[in-house]
């Protein structure tokens, strides 16, 4: 792999097509904005509950945060890269103008494989195949790469699904995005039985269902990605995940931060001390001038937060971008273990003040756990009832059985004689992509807690 072969403009599922207005990756960017996956992030849980008074990031803020991130590291990378003195001029192009466009695509579409209650959602549907461990008769219906994949359900392998499946009623290739946008947010490039936690990040998790094996290996083929095993199947990652993946690290490192803020469970001494340890070792910030602009904004103790995140984020992402320029060579041949905030050395010390506050009172508030038990509740309980009732043959159906699976979209529906590893992702399509409060209703209707409204 190199920067002249780890692109293409070609589209995954559909042949070239002709000249357009828009470029190929910008085309990938609204095709994702337009579709109904994005728009449903809109009412997934970031962290907090979505209060009524106070307004929290959710995912689909999230999501166009690291977008605006992501866009900008894409920019600072791309121009160094266009000098690479190898390039043609229509790769010098690719880099100097179009990298950004695609670093935005795939931020835009990196949280669409979380189902609802974000991880929460993750460990309840994985804790229900695990939960038949002992039950032979059910087990034996997966091959163990099968079972891998149920029992421990993950939302990047998720989020390729959702991009590139052919749906009941949709065309081939999915959203028809290009091979670049697709392989830049294949964070862990690697089948289930290949996770190792042997300090690769690149396999820590994994990043296609076996389902999906095929679409898999044309990404990494086509942009000539680096094969490290073949059995547990493995490869490195595609160069521009890296700067994906830091677009969200330093969204979520300080967005939360923000939030807790707001709903009052930091003061605004502690948020404001935090990112001032970070923008303070920004050696071209002028830090008399932002004194003078605190000093304005101090009727405001939001708006000073607000002030002081943009510019701690501006910070993050010009460094982020300085390490990937420094490690460029490593990151290309696939030696670079780390994430690009990780090896911001000189602001280490404030990140992880950061992340430890993050854990101690945000990700373990008593609203956040509530929700995250409410969340692992109510998914189980949707698998449980969709798995049981998709699994019997179609003679040992009862009616109610019949009448849950009538719930089912026509998108997710499948034949009776779909072999069942496919049927039980076809329920696992349909729950994961429910809303927070869609999948609390449904809940609520097949339990008998409440009736739904007409």
């Amino acid at each position: 792999m190199n920067w002249k072969n780890c692109i293409t403009p070609e589209r995954f599922g559909v042949a070239p097509d002709g000249e357009n207005i828009r470029s190929q990756y910008e085309r990938d960017y609204d095709r994702i904005i337009y579709s109904s996956a994005f728009r449903r992030l809109q009412n997934k849980t970031q962290v907090f509950p979505l209060p009524e008074h106070v307004f929290v990031h959710n995912r689909l803020t999230h999501s166009l945060e690291v977008v605006s991130v992501g866009r900008s590291l894409g920019k600072i990378v791309g121009e160094e890269l266009s000098r690479e003195e190898s390039l043609e001029a229509e790769e010098v192009n690719f880099y100097r103008n179009q990298l950004k466009d695609v670093i935005a695509a795939a931020c835009l579409a990196h949280d669409l494989g979380n189902p609802a209650f974000g991880h929460s959602g993750e460990e309840a549907i994985s804790k229900f195949f695990k939960d038949q461990e002992n039950n032979f008769s059910f087990r034996e219906k997966f091959t163990p790469a099968q079972w891998e994949d149920l029992t421990h359900f993950e939302g990047n392998a998720n989020a390729l699904r959702i991009l590139t499946k052919q749906f009941n009623g949709r065309l081939p290739g999915g959203y028809r995005l290009t091979y670049p946008t697709l392989a830049s947010i294949l964070k862990y490039p690697c089948e289930s039985t290949a996770r190792r936690k042997d300090g690769r990040k690149h396999r820590s998790k994994y990043g296609f269902f076996q389902s999906d094996k095929s679409t898999f290996l044309s990404i990494v083929q086509k942009l000539n990605m680096l094969k490290e095993e073949d059995d547990p199947l493995a490869y490195y990652r595609h160069p521009f995940v890296y700067l994906v993946e830091a677009a969200d690290d330093i969204c979520y490192n300080i967005i939360d931060f923000e939030d807790a803020h707001r709903l009052k469970i930091l003061t605004t001494a502690e948020v404001k001390d935090a990112f001032m340890a970070i923008i303070s070792q920004n050696p071209k910030e002028d830090l008399d001038k932002l004194q003078t602009n605190l000093k304005v904004l101090s009727g405001d103790a939001n708006e000073s937060i607000a002030y002081l995140r943009a510019k701690a984020i501006n910070y993050l992402t010009i460094s982020c971008a300085g390490v990937f320029i420094e490690n460029e060579e490593d990151i290309i041949q696939g030696r670079f273990n780390h994430s690009l905030i990780s090896q911001c050395s000189n602001i280490k010390q404030a990140l992880q003040r950061i992340s430890t506050e993050s854990i101690n009172r945000i990700y373990n508030h008593e609203s956040v756990i509530k929700i995250e038990l409410a969340g692992f509740k109510i998914m189980s309980g949707l698998v449980e009832d969709l798995v049981e009732a998709i699994l019997l043959n179609k003679e040992q159906r009862s009616n109610r059985h019949r009448k849950i699976l009538s719930l089912m979209p026509y998108q997710y529906q499948v034949a009776d004689d779909t072999p069942d590893y496919e049927k039980v992702m076809s329920i696992l399509d349909y729950v994961s992509g429910m809303t927070d409060l869609y999948a609390l209703e449904l809940y609520r209707n097949l339990r008998g807690i409440s009736v739904p409204k007409i």
